[in-house]
């Protein structure tokens, strides 16, 4: 009776103490996400989605048998879900949209948390946990409405203890933040054909092939100078996978920037 109250009063509070109070099994959590993400509930997490049509970026998990079908465009919630195994998080699960299947026994389910707070956890679990878990962390932290994750992000990468992975994972999502702020502002340039934009795309990603001592300063004169805003994003995608200090700098320097 008494373990029973114990139990009951932390899974009252904060989000990392109701975690930990959870017994090894499933650990459900939902929260809001940042606007223009969306997702089928399932397989499916698009972004820089608008009035129900979904972005250009699009990630895919496991088989996608509906993709013929478009993409059924569900702003949210997040949907976590944590394998705890001996009193520790081993790996985790993120889809947005849809909602929970009833649980089944072994199954705890924290209901709906602030996103900042969920974003939190996630950051701090990426920053401690070795393997799988550190990993899975920074994507349902960068998902999460109001929250600005990259500080986090960078703090991330650019420390030495946390796990290569999840350093490599926190790069990945600042070239996409800092792709996001570079092009803050401006549109697509009108004159540029299809054509002509996947050609400089495909130089871009050529330059990503070079040794890292001819292709990164090469990607970074084309993040700071190319006209088109498409191509600046593609370089910082490609900096990005780079795991190179002046990557980073440059992610900084551009989110830093008024």
């Amino acid at each position: 009776m008494i373990a029973a109250v114990a139990l009951a009063l932390a899974l009252q509070g904060g989000l990392p103490d109701r975690v930990a109070a959870a017994p090894d099994g499933e650990v459900r959590l939902s929260y809001a996400t940042r606007p223009g993400v969306c997702g089928n509930g399932r397989n499916t997490i698009s972004f820089d989605c608008e009035d129900g049509w979904c972005g250009r970026h699009r990630m895919s998990f496991g088989r996608n048998d509906d993709d013929d079908a478009g993409c059924p465009c569900e702003p949210g919630p997040a949907r976590v879900a944590l394998r705890k195994r001996g009193g520790q998080v081993t790996r985790l699960r993120v889809y947005v949209g849809g909602a929970w299947r009833s649980a089944a026994d072994g199954v705890t389910d924290l209901g709906t948390v602030s996103a900042p707070a969920a974003a939190r956890y996630f950051l701090d679990l990426a920053a401690r946990a070795p393997g799988d878990a550190g990993h899975d962390a920074v994507f349902p932290a960068v998902v999460a409405d109001s929250v600005t994750v990259w500080p986090d992000l960078l703090r991330l990468a650019r420390t030495a203890i946390v796990a290569r992975e999840t350093r490599r994972s926190a790069v990945f999502w600042l070239g996409q933040a800092a792709g996001e702020a570079a092009t803050r502002g401006l549109t697509e340039l009108l004159d540029d054909t299809t054509v002509a934009l996947d050609v400089k795309e495909s130089a871009v990603f050529a330059l990503s092939q070079q040794p890292r001592d001819e292709g990164v300063p090469a990607l970074i004169r084309v993040a700071r100078t190319h006209p088109s805003p498409g191509v600046r994003k593609k370089a910082l995608f490609w900096l990005g996978q780079s795991d190179d200090p002046r990557a980073l700098a440059l992610f900084e320097e551009l989110l830093t920037k008024p």
